[in-house]
């Protein structure tokens, strides 16, 4: 077999990982790849493999998401910190490191912790609280394009993409949403250094305020409970379901996957669109196709690309050895384009007949999220495409996010008629 050009550590990779997938899928669907020895899984089916048997392929690798799934050697390591930022980043917080880094999270619970955890934030989560917010959600896209329609362009990311879910889950949790450039600023640190290349960068001191700010809400909650979602883990914590940092680690998940799924759906959507004027032109004449282009959009340029599982013992997948202890990386972002499962797969196609992707996961992991993420890019999708003419201000082909788990662009200027 000839060498295999898939390595998520080079940019040109994490910029456009689609032809590398591709390579990947009729190559070897399931590869070692020494540069990060990891196991990586590119075909739909055996993505879906890796989903289904959960006792096989653990989620506790996302606990190790900052060292590549794997335990860390020293608790500075993948943190960007200097021993000093350590010392500091530990004084600022109400309880040890340790206890943050070993606070339970349904991203990486195993099966009988799990539905405990998801329980307790599920009511917040129901298919008639998602349903109640669509009003709400409508306003806040309205008011994102009222400069726009003015100026007759938008730089979508920063003026409507980050705003809208950033505004809706700070309400939800009942923190400041003046603060939403701070959210915005804090997830990317996450992001960056959690999983992106090299050359993340030093956001520590990002890290370090954005812990500290959440420690202050979550206080001023015990102390005058809300009807908020961070009220709900106080009353878990107070009923001794959750430990204190266990309040802090669900909040920040639900914080950073509430804005980041939707803002980068939103942008990639719109890339999709405007790369593909003919697609654009028809969901615009029939706006009833923009549910299935959420589901397009989510399929063809998936906002979570890839996650980390463990194996738990020696198995086999797609006739390659795994070793227990493993780290397996199922490419959702190659399943979701590979073509046994889509025919076409490569094709973004707003009338594709029910692109059943898992964008969102599968099974156990399922997104928590999934119904308000496509109510909000349903809504914003609905507001926006009622602009005519909508166009990439540049040619140039927008910077990405520096990761390859999450994909979405960092800016993306558009024109529109008004």
């Amino acid at each position: 077999m000839s060498a295999i050009s898939y390595d998520p550590t080079r940019s040109e990779v994490r910029q456009n990982p689609y032809p590398y997938y591709r390579e990947l899928r009729q190559k070897a669907p399931v590869a070692h790849i020494a540069s990060t020895d990891f196991y990586a899984v590119a075909s739909h089916r055996h993505v879906l493999e890796v989903f289904r048997t959960p006792e096989l392929f653990s989620s506790r690798a996302m606990r190790w998401v900052r060292t590549g799934g794997r335990a860390p050697s020293s608790p500075l390591e993948g943190t960007n910190m200097t021993p000093e930022q350590a010392a500091e980043f530990a004084a600022a917080l109400p309880f040890s490191p340790l206890e943050l880094v070993m606070a339970r999270s349904v991203i990486y619970a195993e099966p009988a912790e799990h539905h405990g955890l998801r329980a307790i934030v599920n009511r917040g989560f129901t298919p008639r609280k998602i349903a109640e917010l669509e009003p709400r959600v409508r306003e806040i896209a309205r008011e994102c394009l009222v400069k726009a329609r003015t100026k007759g362009e938008l730089e979508l990311m920063s003026e409507f993409a980050i705003p809208l879910p950033v505004t809706v889950i700070a309400e939800m949790l009942g923190i400041d949403v003046e603060r939403q450039a701070d959210f915005k600023r804090w997830s990317d640190a996450i992001i960056q250094t959690s999983t992106g290349g090299p050359a993340t960068g030093q956001r520590a001191p990002e890290m370090l305020e954005l812990f500290q700010y959440l420690a202050q809400v979550i206080e001023a909650r015990r102390r005058a409970p809300r009807e908020d979602l961070i009220s709900t883990l106080i009353r878990a914590e107070q009923g001794e379901a959750l430990k204190p940092a266990e309040v802090v680690m669900f909040t920040l998940l639900l914080l950073v996957a509430g804005n980041e799924t939707t803002t980068n759906l939103l942008g990639n959507a719109l890339l999709a669109l405007t790369e593909n004027p003919e697609q654009l032109a028809r969901v615009q004449t029939d706006r009833s196709l923009i549910p299935v282009l959420v589901e397009e959009a989510l399929r063809w340029d998936s906002p979570a690309q890839a996650l980390f599982r463990e194996a738990t013992r020696d198995t086999e997948l797609g006739g390659v050895a795994i070793p227990a202890g493993s780290v397996v990386v199922p490419l959702v972002g190659s399943a979701n384009r590979d073509e046994e499962a889509f025919p076409g797969g490569e094709r973004f196609e707003v009338r594709r007949d029910r692109p059943a992707h898992i964008a969102f996961g599968f099974g156990l992991h399922y997104c928590l999220g999934a119904s308000l993420a496509r109510l909000e890019a349903r809504v914003a999708l609905e507001e926006l495409l009622e602009l005519r003419g909508i166009a990439r201000k540049s040619d140039v082909e927008p910077e990405r996010l520096d990761s390859f788990m999450v994909r979405g662009p960092r800016s993306l200027p558009l024109t529109f008629e008004g």
